[in-house]
C-alpha cells in the first residue's frame, strides 16, 4: 500500500457501529417516552416473530488494561456482582412489562468489562433470569467475551450448559514488552488452555482479538502473534487497529506516551503483513478488520448476504430490535438509539426507582434511515446502490463528487446507481462511509472526536 495513500486518508473518523454516531445524536429532542414509543413500534411491527437481540454490559475488571476504551469499573471486590446483576434483571423486567408478547431472543452477548469477572453461579442466575421472561430461538447465537487469565473450565462448562455456543478471547499481542505497556500480562498457555477447553465442550465458534498499533509494537511482534495464533486456529479473528482516544474520560489510555505508538505507515504495514499471513492460513476477510474460517457462521452469513453490524460489531443476522442492558449499554430500535447512564451508581439508582436508565439517545429521521442503510451496506458488503428517490433526498450527487478522489486513487468504483469498494480500498472503508455521513459533514468538528482511520 502506498505511504502517500496512508498519509492522505489517515484522518479521524468513526468505526460506524451506528449512524448517526453518538456525538451527533439529537439529544435535545430525545426523551425516554420517545424511546419507549420507538421501541414498542419496532417490536410490534417485527416480521421476525418478535425476535430481538440482547446485549448485556458487565463492567467490572480486576485490573486496568491501558489500551481499553470501554466503560469499566476496576475493583477486586466481588461483592459487587450480586447487586449489579439484580439491577440488570430488574431493568430487563422493566422492558418486558412494556411488551404484550413474550420476546424471542435470536442473539445474546455478554460484553464488558470482563464478563468472566463474575462467578459461574452468578452468570447462571443472570441467564436463567433472562430466559425466564423470554423464549430462545432454535438457532440463537449466544456468546460472551472471556479473559484468558480468569476464564475457568467451570465458566465454560456452566455457560455451555446454559446454551452459549460462541466465545471470544482478547489476545491483543503475545510480546511481553507490549503486554507490559498495556498492563495485560497474558501467556500463550492461558489462551491455549481456554481455547482448547471451549472446543472440547462443544462451542461452535472460538474467536481471538488481535490489535495492531499498540505501544512499542513492531511488525515482528505481529508476525509472532499470528504464528502463535495459527497453532490454535480460532474460527474467527478480529484484527483491528488500536483506537487511541485518551481524551475520553476514564478510559485509562495514559500508561504510555504518544511517541511510544507506531506511526500510521507502520500500523498499515502491520496490518498488511498480518492480513497476508491470515489469508495464507485459510482465513477469509470479513467486512472491516475481521477474518473467519470458511466453516464459521460469520463467513457463511457474509456469503448469504445476511451479515449485520451493530454496537456488538459484526453479527450473523439482523434483528430490528436490540436491547442493551447494564451501565452505558446502548439499545437500537432501528429508528432510534438510547444509551444508559454511564456510572454504576447512577444506573443502579435509576433502576431502583423503577425507571429505565436511559439518559440520551436519538430518533432517526428519513434522511438518517437512508444514510444508515448505505453505511451498513458498505461496512458489511463493501457495496451500496440507491434509488432515484434516495439520490434526491440525501444528495447522492454531492457524495459521489466527494468520493471522486478515492476513485482516482483506484480505491472505489463509482457507477450511476452504485458504489463498490475495491480490494485496494478495503482499508479505507471508514473514509468512504464518511462521505455519506451528512451529520459529520455539517458539524465540521473543531476538536478530535474519533480515533484515526488508519
Amino acid at each position: 500500500m502506498s505511504n502517500n495513500l496512508v498519509t492522505k486518508y489517515n484522518i479521524a473518523g468513526p468505526r460506524y457501529t451506528s449512524y448517526p454516531t453518538v456525538p451527533y445524536w439529537d439529544n435535545e429532542t430525545f426523551s425516554k417516552e420517545a424511546w419507549k414509543k420507538s421501541f414498542l413500534k419496532t417490536f410490534n411491527e417485527s416480521e421476525e416473530n418478535k425476535s430481538i437481540s440482547l446485549y448485556i454490559h458487565l463492567p467490572f475488571c480486576e485490573q486496568l488494561c491501558t489500551f481499553c476504551g470501554c466503560n469499566k469499573r476496576i475493583t477486586k471486590n466481588h461483592k459487587v456482582e450480586t447487586p449489579y446483576l439484580e439491577s440488570v434483571l430488574k431493568e430487563w423486567q422493566l422492558y418486558i412489562k412494556l411488551l404484550d408478547k413474550r420476546p424471542i431472543i435470536n442473539e445474546l452477548h455478554l460484553g464488558g468489562g470482563t464478563p468472566t469477572f463474575f462467578s459461574p453461579e452468578n452468570l447462571s442466575s443472570l441467564i436463567n433470569g433472562i430466559f425466564g421472561l423470554a423464549n430462545r430461538a432454535p438457532e440463537a447465537s449466544i456468546s460472551f467475551e472471556g479473559h484468558p487469565n480468569n476464564t475457568t473450565f467451570k465458566h465454560l462448562e456452566t455457560l455451555k450448559a446454559l446454551g452459549f455456543n460462541r466465545v471470544s478471547y482478547g489476545v491483543q499481542d503475545y510480546n511481553q514488552n507490549v503486554q507490559k505497556a498495556i498492563n495485560r500480562i497474558q501467556p500463550f498457555e492461558n489462551v491455549k488452555r481456554v481455547t482448547e477447553q471451549a472446543r472440547a465442550l462443544g462451542y461452535n465458534s472460538v474467536g481471538h482479538d488481535i490489535i495492531f498499533g499498540l505501544p512499542f509494537q513492531t511488525k515482528a511482534h505481529i508476525l509472532h502473534t499470528i504464528e502463535r495464533t495459527k497453532e490454535l486456529l480460532p474460527d474467527r479473528i478480529a484484527f483491528y487497529s488500536y483506537a487511541h482516544v485518551p481524551w475520553i474520560k476514564g478510559n485509562g489510555q495514559r500508561g504510555f506516551k504518544d511517541s511510544d505508538l507506531p506511526s500510521a505507515d507502520e500500523k498499515r504495514a502491520m496490518y498488511e503483513i498480518g492480513k497476508e499471513k491470515l489469508l495464507e492460513s485459510g482465513y477469509v476477510e470479513i467486512g472491516m478488520d475481521h477474518f473467519a474460517l470458511r466453516t464459521d457462521s460469520l463467513h457463511i452469513a457474509m456469503e448469504e448476504k445476511s451479515m449485520h453490524r451493530n454496537f456488538m460489531g459484526y453479527t450473523n443476522f439482523k434483528t430490528q430490535l436490540m436491547i442493551g442492558l447494564g451501565v452505558s449499554a446502548i439499545s437500537d430500535s432501528w429508528s432510534g438509539f438510547a444509551q444508559n447512564l454511564k456510572t454504576v451508581e447512577a444506573y443502579q439508582a435509576s433502576i431502583e426507582k423503577n425507571e429505565l436508565a436511559v439518559f440520551r439517545g436519538h430518533i432517526l429521521n428519513q434522511e438518517d434511515l437512508i444514510i444508515r442503510k448505505h453505511i451498513l451496506n458498505l461496512m458489511c458488503s463493501l457495496y451500496t446502490s440507491w434509488s432515484e428517490e434516495e439520490y434526491r433526498l440525501i444528495g447522492i450527487y454531492q457524495i459521489k463528487e466527494t468520493l471522486k478522489e478515492m476513485e482516482r486513487d483506484e480505491l472505489i468504483k463509482i457507477e450511476e446507481n452504485s458504489i463498490t469498494v475495491l480490494e485496494s480500498g478495503r482499508p479505507f472503508v471508514r473514509n468512504v462511509c464518511m462521505a455519506f455521513d451528512l451529520r459529520l459533514q455539517r458539524a465540521k468538528p473543531e476538536t478530535q472526536l474519533f480515533s484515526m482511520t488508519i
